[in-house]
């Protein structure tokens, strides 16, 4: 988990609640080295900023939601894993010569159950984000985590997966190794597993990038995530030849946990601390954990194949509507 004492990283729309604290601290300081009472203004100034901040966080507009997505704090899959597991081991490698740090994996425990979770992995800064690639899998991560998911169905351990990336890496090199192939095939092969699957939106699920490892018996979503076709930014440079233009694609995409929650997509809608899922991330995490172990719950309840038609009649649903 990020450290809670680092110094907080705003975001525009946060300026005017930074300022508003800034200046409690700056009265508290001087009413201190003066041994003024301040004590009644010092509560209506907190009971203001707690007003503002949820005036804020409960209006933001989608492209807001999109930069508390992307946030460089907000909890990563192994932050999420480390939190929520009572042992955790990871695995690597895809068995063809290829082990991406973009998309990571294994066995652990949780609650006392044997499962795998796997999952894109963003980095913290300018050099981890290298070394991840964003967290944009090659073909590599996503055979590699096809491997563990055969690995969970063959020894019956439910799966876990978490999505958090701007997309598929789309170089050349990743064409060239089988980028569509290898996400095609996981597509197709997810459908098929035995065990239950339960995927969650961390932070940013892009396009066929997200799916690769997003076909589940439920689709979680933060409530701050965002989960689209096409990021706001290429969508405003397709349509209007202006990338200035992305706030207005969010709100046409429906990107938000709101929205595919309305457009029935959206199993369940996990509530995030008031600042956003960095602000406190472990309990952040105890929501994840309560609600994949519930979710599990009622899947163990199934057989096997009411799960496979489950997971089937679910994504054919996905698209059809009525417009009125």
């Amino acid at each position: 988990m990020a450290s809670p004492d680092r110094k907080p990283l705003l975001l525009d729309f946060e300026k005017p609640l930074a300022e508003l604290e800034t200046r409690i601290d700056q009265i508290r300081q001087l009413a201190s080295e003066n041994g003024v009472d301040v004590s009644e203004q010092i509560r209506q100034l907190e009971a203001r900023s707690v007003q503002l901040r949820h005036e804020i966080f409960t209006s933001l507009s989608p492209a807001q939601r999109l930069q508390l997505a992307r946030h460089p704090r907000r909890p990563s899959t192994l932050d999420y894993i480390q939190a929520i597991s009572d042992e955790w081991m990871e695995l690597h490698g895809d068995r063809g010569g290829s082990d991406d740090p973009a998309l990571v994996g294994g066995i652990a425990s949780v609650s006392g159950r044997s499962v795998v979770m796997l999952g894109h992995q963003k980095g913290r800064d300018t050099k981890d984000n290298v070394l991840r690639n964003f967290g944009m899998a090659s073909p590599g991560g996503y055979r590699k985590a096809m491997r563990l998911m055969e690995h969970a169905n063959r020894f019956g351990m439910p799966i876990f997966t978490f999505i958090d990336t701007p997309g598929a890496w789309p170089g050349s090199e990743a064409e060239e190794l089988g980028q569509g192939e290898a996400i095609a095939y996981n597509l197709r092969e997810m459908f098929g597993l035995d065990v239950p699957i339960l995927c969650t939106v961390i932070g940013e699920g892009g396009s066929g990038g997200a799916l690769g490892i997003g076909v589940g018996d439920r689709l979680l979503m933060f409530e701050h995530s965002v989960y689209y076709v096409a990021s706001p930014e290429a969508c405003a440079s397709i349509l209007w030849k202006d990338a200035s233009k992305a706030p207005q694609a969010a709100e046409a995409l429906k990107i938000t946990a709101w929205d595919l929650k309305n457009l029935g997509i959206l199993d369940e809608l996990l509530p995030e601390p008031t600042s956003g899922a960095h602000s406190e991330p472990l309990k952040a995490a105890a929501t994840l954990k309560q609600a994949l172990l519930n979710h599990l719950e009622e899947l163990t309840q199934m057989t096997c194949q009411q799960r496979r038609e489950l997971r089937y009649q679910k994504f054919r649903r996905i698209g059809v509507f009525t417009e009125i």
